[in-house]
């Protein structure tokens, strides 16, 4: 029975301290920085870059989803492309699902 005294005297002497705290929100404070350059910024950034990136996309382009299709652009609307995979074989894809816009020539190369 005595180890029960012990331990709620050391919780009463050690939940004294009032700068715990203090301390505590200082922390908080580097720790938002941290995650803010080391995960926003970076998801920000690339958001935009994508957004940049759709709506710079024109007819001719050659694009590759991120399903895996290569093919050229055909047609442009506001959400939809639509994108030759082969001669006569067209698909209309939403223009989020881009990944990235290829150099001219790489759809004929593959």
């Amino acid at each position: 029975m005595d180890f029960f005294i012990n331990t709620a005297n050391a919780q009463a002497i050690g939940g004294a301290g009032g700068q715990s705290g203090l301390f505590s929100m200082l922390m908080f404070v580097p720790l938002l920085a941290i995650f803010y350059f080391l995960i926003i910024r970076p998801q920000n950034k690339r958001a935009k870059e994508q957004r940049e990136m759709l709506s710079k996309i024109a007819t001719g382009d050659e694009v590759a989803t991120a399903g895996g299709i290569l093919g050229k652009v055909t047609d442009v609307g506001e959400q939809f492309l639509t994108v030759e995979i082969a001669n006569g074989v067209s698909v209309k894809v939403q223009k989020f699902q881009v990944a990235q816009v290829l150099p001219k020539g790489t759809v004929k190369a593959a």
